[in-house]
């Protein structure tokens, strides 16, 4: 290190930071929030790196004598977060850095501003370290240097993706799918809720599903439908069942035993007795719902003639009336045509491997699938979401190990289906499966990129098992708040410039990233529907096309 770039001595030392005096005024003047430091150790061959967590200038009594007036002098004090190490020669290699300390500094030892030239060749050294790099942009402090991410660490640790309205998280998000995407088996599902990925279609090994919506039959391509009889009981109770309904128990009890007694019926016909020995009423086994509907209003008007000529009301008898209604209700609900279409071809017993491999396959298939959900009906949006979480990650857990391929799941607009707070049922059920992914999913190879601008409004237990997190702009305090109680405690105030960070900027802090780090992300070549308007520009602009009478007739059919 030259002279040029010493700044003062350490004053004080604790467990993850340091107190370092700067003597000479015109050298504070070059320091800089978040700017790098490196610090003497008491090892040879090794130097302690730091951030710049405040800057300050006290003034200090001093005394002469008793009597006397007291002197006043400046002190100007920098405080460090320490962060890891940098290790001249670690084994093999030269100039290794590493998020542990081995040692604190002592005090007196001298501090060192990076800058310049040390500066560049530092993040260097970072940018190299990792042998599976993620190119996610250019570093704020040193702009002529790469900043890499760790691609194992950064999906194997789960990821959080935040940014307000405008700050450039759907850029990130579109630039991370355009790096994964070139990769020759990559095995990824993106759960784009308002078509903004679209047109990333056009990226290699890349293609566009959508759930179907009103007018779509199963024989369209590139739809997926999801049939009631892949839903676990919980599943489909909670979607028909009214629990404040006197009856519920009954009807809960009479739907049990007539999934049961239709789902054996098929095994029968199919002539699949190993798994007829061992199925439960979770085994996603085909069956009508019709059938199901039909017995539910035989039993609703049955009687009992055991006693008398006339006959009693059997013993379910008007218990089921509003059960059937709702389950009618619902059968007859064009939006929910993805789940009770009535199509031969969905109830065939291999329609769920056809399905499976839909999702799952990446050899004979495109690996990147973005699945458009603007068409699912909002209330229904969580079940169908944690329905496809689910559907993986059992996949992946009934799989052979030695066959099992990792995948991810990219979860856009996260806090619409994986809410901090609950309303019990559908939303309840389809947040579990999603939580139960957060925390086992690393064992079966899936991993989860929560992505929103509320992280206030996300699942905190499925935010906290995430350990990378690329944090864009954000302005509201609750939203500040949630981010920083995730970051490391030994980061200090680094989360302070949340609310100042600039378009396409964000802070990257994780398992993946070496070194916590102001990063300017990567534009992506193809851009997602996301693109904030223009108002003021657009409005004084002449413009003759009116799309009123297309979006009433969308509005109507239910379908765009």
């Amino acid at each position: 290190m030259t002279t040029e770039s010493l700044i003062g001595q350490v004053q004080s030392v604790d467990t993850g930071n340091v107190s370092v005096q700067v003597e000479k005024e015109s050298l504070l003047n070059n320091v800089q929030i978040n700017q790098i430091v490196q610090i003497r150790s008491t090892k040879g061959g090794q130097k302690i790196i730091g951030l710049v967590s405040k800057i300050m200038r006290k003034a200090v009594a001093e005394k002469a004598d008793v009597d006397s007036e007291p002197d006043y002098v400046v002190e100007n004090i920098i405080k460090i977060n320490l962060v890891g190490t940098l290790i001249a020669k670690d084994g093999l290699k030269a100039n290794v850095f590493k998020r542990t300390l081995d040692t604190v500094p002592s005090i007196n030892a001298d501090c060192y501003l990076l800058q310049g030239s040390e500066l560049s060749e530092f993040m260097n050294i970072i940018s190299s370290s990792s042998s599976n790099p993620l190119k996610i942009g250019k570093y704020t402090i040193s702009e002529e240097s790469n900043a890499n991410l760790d691609g194992n660490k950064f999906f194997q640790r789960h990821a959080v993706i935040v940014g307000g309205t405008g700050s450039g998280k759907s850029w990130t998000v579109a630039n991370v799918l355009e790096k994964a995407s070139k990769l020759q088996s990559i095995n990824s599902l993106v759960f784009d809720l308002h078509g903004e990925y679209s047109p990333l279609h056009e990226l290699d090994n890349t293609t566009l599903l959508k759930i179907a919506g009103p007018s779509n039959e199963p024989s369209d391509k590139d739809v997926i439908f999801l049939p009631y009889w892949i839903l676990e009981y919980e599943e489909i109770e909670s979607l028909i069942l009214d629990r404040s309904d006197s009856n519920a128990p009954n009807q809960s009890r009479t739907l049990f035993d007539l999934i049961i007694q239709y789902k054996k019926e098929t095994l029968t016909n199919e002539n699949r007795q190993d798994v007829l020995d061992n199925f439960t009423v979770e085994s996603p086994i085909p069956y009508k719902i019709s059938d199901v509907l039909q017995s539910l209003e035989d039993l609703d008007v049955a009687r009992d003639f055991s006693s008398s000529t006339t006959g009693r009301d059997g013993p379910l008898a008007k218990k089921l009336t509003r059960f059937i209604q709702r389950l009618n209700s619902k059968q007859s609900d064009k939006r929910l045509n993805f789940m009770f279409n009535d199509s031969e071809e969905l109830l065939q017993y291999n329609w769920l491997l056809s399905f499976a491999n839909q999702l799952l396959d990446f050899g004979n298939q495109k690996g990147l699938k973005i699945i458009d959900f603007s068409e699912v009906p909002s209330d229904i949006l969580p079940l169908v979401t944690g329905l496809i979480g689910r559907l993986i990650f059992s996949i992946q857990q009934w799989m052979d190990e030695k066959d099992r391929h990792p995948i991810a799941l990219f979860c856009d607009e996260a806090h619409l289906y994986l809410p901090a707070q609950t309303r019990g049922g559908m939303e309840e059920k389809g947040l579990k499966n999603f939580e139960r992914i957060a925390k086992e999913g690393r064992k079966y190879g899936v991993s989860l990129v929560v992505i929103s601008q509320r992280p206030s409004d996300v699942n905190k237990t499925i935010l906290s098992q995430c350990g990378n997190f690329i944090a864009m702009r954000l302005t509201n305090p609750d939203d500040q708040n949630v981010i920083k109680r995730l970051f490391p405690d030994n980061l200090g105030d680094f989360s302070e410039s949340l609310p100042i960070l600039d378009i396409g900027e964000a802070l990257i802090v994780g398992d993946a990233s070496l070194l916590p780090s102001r990063v300017k992300i990567d534009q992506p070549t193809i851009k997602p529907n996301s693109a904030t308007i223009d108002f003021w520009d657009v409005w004084s602009q002449k413009k003759t096309k009116k799309g009123i009478e297309q979006a009433v007739k969308a509005l109507r059919k239910q379908h765009k």
